[in-house]
């Protein structure tokens, strides 16, 4: 039988205890956030009448989540880097804030300090012959339209068997393989030379694949390319976009897609002369409209921990 004690003064008190709410030294922001996130999480022991077995396997699954490093991806298989998304395109609207390549989630794996080229890269250090040749470009354009001159353009994905470098299990990538960045000259124009990107999933033996199976859902995502784009003046971007034709596109376990981030792949003939290996590739035209700051501030800057090599 559910007991119920949450409304008791006890209980209410002892929250109060819990997250010194009443005290004076430390973050009153972090002691605002526990006293919440406490309350709602003893109100659903309550509500659901969770039993201390339930709980426990709750703590140890925190456990595991910590030990292989994964809570990033469930932020992104439960939704809610999609959320933080949600939320700042509502504040973009409150603002007047329109246009724009639309924002997506960054995902877990990004690194930073690949190299810096002008105008145009060759991504894909490691040879991967299951992976067909892809030129990907396109100009970058500010708030008013027009072409920007000396914006930085990140981009990275995964190769044939859906790994990327650094966090690559066989270990078989060289650094910065499929990553690199480059800064658009006086047209705005950026290009990548790489390869073609693959569908991947969750590790199958990890902690995010064994809590969406118990919400009988999968941990697959369509391929895709992620982005950074900064510009003085402008808003940082951080978007993705999918490989058209991939049956994942509106089925992403990270709830990525979007419209306006699945441009068209083009079957293109000459490819030696952009400096590709063979004539025949894939061709994607991907342009990237940035907008102004707000207020004079970039509101669209996310701190987080990030790997950097």
């Amino acid at each position: 039988m559910s007991v119920k004690i949450f409304e008791g003064r006890e209980v209410q008190q002892f929250l109060d205890t819990v997250s010194n709410l009443g005290g004076e030294g430390g973050n009153p922001r972090a002691k605002q956030a526990v006293h919440r996130i406490l309350s709602d999480l003893f109100r659903t022991i309550e509500d659901l009448d969770l039993s201390p077995d339930e709980i426990w396997a709750g703590i140890n699954y925190l456990n595991f989540l910590g030990s292989r490093n994964e809570a990033a991806l469930l932020a992104a298989g439960l939704g809610l880097e999609h959320y933080i998304d949600m939320r700042l395109d509502e504040e973009d609207r409150i603002a007047g804030v329109t246009g724009g390549t639309p924002r997506t989630i960054e995902g877990p794996l990004y690194v930073a300090g690949a190299p810096v080229h002008e105008g145009s890269a060759r991504m894909d250090k490691d040879p991967d012959p299951d992976a067909g040749p892809l030129f990907i470009h396109g100009t970058v354009t500010g708030p008013d339209g027009r072409p920007l001159a000396g914006a930085l353009v990140e981009a990275w994905h995964c190769n044939s068997k859906g790994f990327y470098s650094h966090f690559d299990p066989t270990g078989e990538q060289s650094p910065f393989n499929l990553r690199s960045a480059v800064r658009t000259g006086a047209d705005g124009g950026y290009s990548f030379r790489t390869l073609m990107p693959v569908g991947y999933g969750c590790p199958p033996d990890g902690p995010t694949q064994a809590l969406l199976d118990q919400l009988d859902r999968h941990g697959q995502r369509p391929a895709h390319v992620h982005f950074f784009i900064t510009a003085p003046g402008c808003r940082k971007l951080t978007t993705q976009f999918n490989i058209e034709g991939d049956p994942l596109i509106w089925d992403d376990f990270a709830y990525a897609t979007r419209d306006g981030l699945i441009p068209p792949v083009v079957d293109r003939h000459d490819g030696k002369a952009r400096g590709l290996d063979s004539d025949d590739y894939k061709d994607i035209r991907f342009d990237i409209h940035l907008t102004a700051l707000v207020d004079g501030k970039d509101n669209q800057v996310v701190n987080r921990l990030r790997a950097t090599v």
